[in-house]
């Protein structure tokens, strides 16, 4: 009774996944959900700008279910996964039927396919029967596979097929379809979406994972070499380009350049050229003033983080921190100043101060942070702040896109064989006649009965040629 109960429940899961309507549910749900891991920025700048256009209740309940990541998700590999069983034991359990229609070879000495022929499908040939076996048999198997042939009374039969293979047309989509969830499957576990900023002269062997960002070590070294951009009349940047060479423990192997649309690979991993900026360099020129006396202007050239001696000693002065753009005002240094008496004060000095002036709330720019004479009885002024370009690439490695593509090429194939082939078996009937012999040809094809017809009759044109030659 158990073993009943048992069966029976194998049996129903087995259905279930077996359903046709199980694939149909499965691929709308994926293609839905694909939709919408289009609409939705999946990780990145993109997405982190669209997260801030939303409710917290719109973010909280995206972010559970997992949106912003979706093709890393546990419900979208599950959902891969499902497809995956679905197919397999659908074929499985489609298979034996398609192996028999193929393996059958049916009696050469059948008579119903030779009912309701077409007057195009016969003719005669003015010799007895024994005259042209041997002719037809070697004319279909040049034709045809698994020919056979039958005597039965005054008639003789011939079979042969070919486009058995169209059976299977449909599994090797299955397959491909099998390959390409795999392809992805693997590409999720196993590859990673990162990114790096490289400054110009710079090397680099570890990205940061967009998810997480979290750093992960290359295995091997890229140093930036040049970068240039080109800019419109209107100074939109027209194209950026980034020389980069690669490095295997120490020693160059390969030098490529990426452009936007043009990205290089290099073992494996891809890069792509998405933006660029500037970095301070090494170098700070300010100007200090004494009594904001423009006719008494000392010229330090400094290097961050290096003391240097204010003009008359009365202290150190350290550039402590250096931004290309602060708060959106413009190039700014903070400054610390240790003097020989009394306590240490810092504050920025911005190479705008106007716009300072402009942009900050009152209260904002009256802060002894923002004021560059806070140290008396100097003024200082950000004359020139050294910059170099940094390259900002997208780095990304996937194993198995090879595979996918494998699996496209092998559904290509598999939709030829599927609807461009048939399985066709051919008969030819010979009947003995007192004036000489009857020939007829019949068939039958899995698909394209229009088109079999005429193969039907450019074979029986066939055969007259071959006993016009003879005669």
């Amino acid at each position: 009774m158990t073993s009943s109960k048992t069966d029976k429940k194998s049996n129903a899961l087995w259905r279930f996944f077996s359903s046709v309507k199980l694939t149909i549910v499965l691929l709308i749900i994926l293609a839905i959900a694909s939709i919408i891991g289009t609409l939705i920025p999946q990780q990145g700048q993109g997405a982190v700008q669209f997260a801030k256009s939303l409710s917290p209740r719109w973010f909280s309940f995206l972010s559970n279910l997992n949106l912003f990541d979706m093709y890393h998700s546990l419900w979208f590999r599950l959902l891969l996964g499902g497809l995956g069983l679905n197919l397999i034991i659908c074929s499985v359990d489609r298979f034996s039927g398609a192996w028999k229609r193929f393996s059958t070879i049916p009696r050469p000495d059948r008579t119903k396919p030779f009912e309701h022929l077409q007057p195009e499908q016969t003719f005669f040939v003015q010799t007895k029967i024994n005259d042209p076996v041997l002719s037809i048999g070697r004319f279909l198997q040049k034709r045809y596979k698994r020919t056979q042939n039958k005597e039965t009374g005054h008639d003789r039969f011939f079979y042969g097929e070919k486009g058995g293979y169209s059976h299977f047309g449909v599994y090797l989509i299955h397959l491909s379809v099998l390959i390409i969830l795999i392809g992805g499957l693997v590409g999720s576990f196993f590859g990673f979406e990162a990114y790096v900023n490289i400054l110009e002269g710079g090397k680099i062997d570890t990205v940061t994972l967009r998810k997480g960002m979290s750093p992960l070590k290359l295995g091997f070294e890229v140093s930036c070499d040049k970068f240039t951009v080109d800019f419109y009349k209107n100074g939109a940047p027209k194209e950026y380009r980034s020389d980069l060479t690669f490095f295997i423990n120490g020693k160059e192997v390969e030098k490529r350049s990426a452009l936007v649309n043009h990205p290089i690979q290099f073992k494996g991993v891809t890069f792509y050229q998405a933006s660029y900026g500037k970095l301070p360099g090494k170098k700070v020129r300010l100007k200090i003033a004494k009594h904001a006396n423009k006719d008494d202007i000392t010229t330090l050239v400094i290097e961050p983080g290096h003391p240097v001696q204010l003009p008359e000693k009365e202290g150190q002065l350290i550039v402590v921190d250096v931004k290309g753009d602060l708060m959106g005002l413009g190039a700014a240094v903070q400054v610390l100043i240790q003097p020989s008496q009394g306590e240490e004060v810092d504050f920025w000095v911005f190479q705008n101060p106007q716009i300072v002036r402009k942009r900050l709330p009152a209260p904002m720019a009256r802060s002894p942070k923002f004021n560059a004479s806070e140290f008396k009885p100097y003024t200082f002024f950000l004359d020139h702040l050294e910059s170099a370009y940094y390259t900002g690439l997208q780095v990304n490695k996937d194993p198995g896109v090879n595979i996918v593509w494998i699996g496209c090429f092998m559904m290509v194939a598999g939709f030829f064989v599927t609807f461009f082939t048939s399985h066709r078996k051919i008969w030819v009937r010979l009947s003995e006649e007192e004036s000489g012999t009857k020939i007829s040809v019949a068939g039958t094809a899995s698909k394209n009965p229009v088109g079999f017809q005429r193969e039907l009759e450019n074979l029986t044109n066939d055969l007259k040629d071959t006993f016009s030659e003879k005669g």
